[in-house]
């Protein structure tokens, strides 16, 4: 698609004072420090002082300005029990002030010492067949334990009032990578006391659990099972949000520890992995100053639209910018064939961080540790101390964030539409597939790959984020709806918002039980039509219609509609004579709003077909129009400044032409420009002329 050149400035400049509900979080709350930071992960305590000089001094050299370090270091901080040792913790924390790198300071939580898990062998964590973990490798201490609370609180207290005033320590990471729940004794009761607070009651449980099912009635709350798998589906959902609060809690307890004592500008963070939901992360990072994730590549080839998602996604936990707490340096340990990104992706993956909305992008990490588990995971240095390859293009990229950096100091990414990722709808569908493939992480880049290339901005929020200021809001799979949940969708429509739902919404109720009325429960008057029944598919059936010819596949539904102001926007071909000839997508205009079902996982073509129409409709503009497939585009504003990143992830290159001429922030080119050429996984950083 081409437009004139008129148009585009047009749209792009509009776009440099969209409102939006997301905040700006800057690097780090210290004025000495850089705007953009690059970091890496650090463990002094594994090697010899002597070479920590040289090892600061090649990151230095690199422009990298941060490193994490102490994540892991309990052993070395408190070498036995109330006996702390933060002598080399102080010289390596100077250490890196002379070379101009700043510190962002763990609690070590996450690996208890072998002194402490032998004498308080009750703070190791019970898996859910009854087996208690073994000291030797991380995450083995039970996150419910008071003995093991009572450690992480003063371990993080101590650490703190060391280092709490220290100018050079800009933030705390809580631990490392909350992943494992416990099953063992503390957890029971506190889940049976969870349970009693929310119910009141054992019968009101029951009512709501249905437990009359396979004679599930319990007459106390200490009768209630504590697993994650293959019990009523109420349980688990209620054992998923248990799981979250505690999280919160553990949080909480080291925060409690480390605030009274720290510097107001010091941040308190954790990290999380994109899309993992072992617990709701908005429950977690309620309590957090700002979200960071870790960026690993999950198969063996970079997906960025995947990768984006992904970086919406922790932007949206707190719904300002965040950090990039890891990222593989080339290549990990964990996979199957531990393939290396390829040349350029490095650089590329740290610019797509910084056009979504993060101020900091560390590596994990910096030097090949000595032994252990991951001596095979990708590093900046070996273990000889020399560069490895990788090394050239991180200092290229720290160069740039260097020369980028004050121009994109205080802005944010805006976005005009937003995605709704909820935990308690992905945990049911996953605990009832019905289909294998029905994969509520996969329904969600379905819809938000086309969001993405034609809107080229999404936020990625929570269903209880404020929906004002969206001219779209796409549900991909809100499984489970409370009615208040609903009267708040109505509501946006109502105010001339675009509401899109995809398939299995709105089936079940906040008690995982199935919507009395059938689906979609309370949004069936408002849509003007229901969910006669659903199937699961195993082969392409056939769609036509209003937004051409497609498919469906994994999933199907058929529709019927109950208002005569609901249209049908497709219908499904011959297949299992039951969806024949019958509705597949339903629309209705309320007002200058709509509510859009979508009863089918749709081919990508059909769906990228019923997205541009959706945005035309809402009257949502690219950023920069004609692009072409591959090139990703972002843009930060904020505080009167407008930047525009270009990524290339393609291989070969790409001539793009500008919507009114801007500057150069990271190459050498003086003049403005009007058009770049980007070579393959080549990224332009870009300013509109003054």
């Amino acid at each position: 698609m081409r437009i004139s050149c008129r148009l585009a400035a047009s749209v792009f400049t509009a776009l440099l004072v969209t409102a939006a509900p997301y905040l700006y979080a800057q690097a780090t709350s210290y004025s000495d420090k850089p705007p953009l930071l690059l970091g890496a992960a650090w463990y002094p305590e594994q090697w010899p002082e002597s070479q920590w000089d040289h090892d600061l001094s090649l990151m230095e050299a690199a422009h990298i300005n941060v490193v994490r370090v102490g994540e892991f270091a309990w052993s070395s901080m408190e070498p036995s029990e109330g006996n702390y040792d933060f002598g080399w913790l102080d010289r390596a924390i100077a250490l890196a002030a002379k070379h101009h790198i700043c510190v962002v300071l763990g609690t070590p939580t996450a690996a208890p010492p072998a002194w402490l898990t032998t004498k308080y062998p009750q703070t190791l964590r019970v898996d859910e067949n009854g087996r208690r973990a073994e000291h030797g490798n991380r995450q083995h201490f039970s996150f419910t334990d008071p003995k093991y609370l009572q450690f992480a609180h003063d371990i993080a207290e101590q650490t703190a009032i060391h280092f709490g005033h220290n100018p050079n320590v800009v933030g705390w990471q809580l631990d490392n990578e909350y992943a494992e729940p416990d099953f063992g004794p503390s957890a029971r009761q506190q889940f049976h006391e969870w349970l009693q607070k929310k119910y009141g009651t054992v019968a009101e449980l029951n009512r709501r659990w249905a437990t009359a099912y396979w004679s599930q009635t319990y007459d106390n709350f200490d009768e209630i099972p504590v697993r994650e798998n293959g019990e009523n589906p109420a349980l688990l959902l209620e054992w998923k949000r248990f799981v979250s609060n505690t999280w919160k809690n553990y949080s909480e307890n080291q925060i409690s520890a480390i605030r009274p004592h720290a510097d107001p500008r010091q941040f308190i963070t954790t990290n999380t992995m994109g899309w993992f939901d072992g617990f709701d992360e908005y429950t977690v990072h309620s309590v957090l100053d700002i979200a960071a994730w870790d960026d690993y590549i999950d198969s063996d080839h970079f997906d960025y639209i995947d990768n984006a998602a992904r970086h919406d996604l922790t932007r949206g936990f707190k719904q300002k910018n965040f950090w990039v707490m890891e990222t593989e340096p080339a290549f990990v340990n964990w996979r199957k064939t531990n393939t290396p990104l390829l040349k350029g992706q490095v650089r590329d993956m740290a610019w797509q961080a910084i056009g979504h909305g993060a101020d900091t992008v560390e590596y994990w990490q910096w030097r090949s540790a000595p032994n252990g588990q991951e001596e095979y995971h990708g590093v900046l240095i070996g273990a000889d101390g020399t560069p490895v390859p990788v090394y050239d293009e991180i200092r290229q990229t720290g160069e740039e964030f260097a020369k980028a950096g004050p121009a994109i100091a205080g802005t944010s990414p805006h976005a005009d539409v937003a995605l709704v990722n909820d935990y308690d709808s992905r945990w049911a569908i996953t605990f009832q597939r019905h289909s294998a493939n029905f994969d509520p992480v996969g329904e969600m880049l379905a819809f938000y790959r086309p969001l993405r290339e034609q809107a080229q901005s999404v936020d990625m929020i929570s269903i209880n984020a404020p929906l004002d200021g969206y001219k779209v809001v796409e549900l991909p799979g809100l499984n489970v709806i409370s009615q208040a949940t609903a009267d708040r969708l109505m509501a946006y429509v109502r105010n001339g918002g675009h509401l899109l739902l995809g398939p299995r919404t709105a089936m079940k109720d906040e008690f995982n039980a199935l919507q009395p009325e059938g689906q979609p429960g309370p949004l069936e008057s408002f849509l003007g039509g229901r969910v006669d029944q659903f199937y699961a598919l195993d082969s392409d059936v056939p769609l036509t219609g209003d937004l051409g010819t497609g498919t469906a596949n994994i999933w199907a539904e058929q529709l019927s509609v109950q208002s005569p102001e609901t249209k049908v926007v497709e219908r499904y071909g011959k297949s299992n004579g039951w969806l024949d000839d019958q509705p597949a997508i339903l629309t209705r205009q309320v007002g200058k709003g709509s509510i859009t079902y979508v009863g089918a996982w749709l081919s990508p073509a059909l769906l990228n077909t019923l997205t541009t129409g959706l945005l035309e409709e809402a009257g949502v503009k690219p950023i920069l129009p004609g692009v072409l497939a591959g090139v990703e585009v972002s843009r930060r504003s904020g505080e009167g400044k407008s930047v525009l990143i270009l990524i290339n992830h393609n291989t070969s290159e790409e001539h793009i032409s500008l919507p009114m001429p801007m500057r150069d922030l990271i190459g050498s080119q003086g003049s403005a420009l009007t058009a770049v050429d980007l070579p393959g996984y080549g990224v332009a950083v870009l300013a509109a002329e003054k």
